[in-house]
């Protein structure tokens, strides 16, 4: 990858660009509160997977993972900088790369990584995720009984 070239200004900005309780995150997390359904923030599924989740359903196995559109090259709205261009491509596309290899390995472990993209209706969103772990908790009780 190549060296980064950029201002104080925007060194600045992107500094304070927060990677976890982004206001998305918070308000997903609250809506699902809010429909009764519990869960962790912040940790990693699978052991030996070096990959934080957002919000996890330890029982459910789901995975959930809020995805920024510029950060994730969201295909409806991620943008491509003039400046550094090379850089940032290679960034979000590396970034892309990881997602769906950490999709795969949990997967392998058994468990479900969803994503919302953070332009997404969080009540949507909310609800979505709601549905994936009621179905999930489901399947797995009924393998049990």
């Amino acid at each position: 990858m190549e060296k980064l070239v950029t201002t104080a200004g925007v060194r600045a900005r992107m500094s304070r660009q927060k990677s976890r309780d982004t206001s998305v995150e918070v308000a997903l997390r609250k809506a699902l509160h809010a429909a009764g359904v519990r869960y962790r923030i912040h940790q990693r599924p699978v052991k030996g997977v070096r990959r934080e989740a957002d919000i996890v359903f330890g029982p459910a196995r789901v995975a959930v993972f809020v995805d920024g559109c510029f950060w994730h090259g969201c295909p409806e709205h991620a943008t491509w900088p003039k400046n550094n261009a090379d850089f940032w491509r290679a960034k979000i596309e590396g970034n892309r790369s990881r997602d769906l290899d950490t999709d795969a390995r949990l997967a392998e472990a058994g468990w479900l990584a969803l994503r919302v993209w953070e332009h997404e209706d969080v009540d949507t969103a909310a609800a979505r995720v709601l549905a994936t772990v009621v179905g999930r908790r489901a399947e797995r009780t009924a393998a049990r009984a």
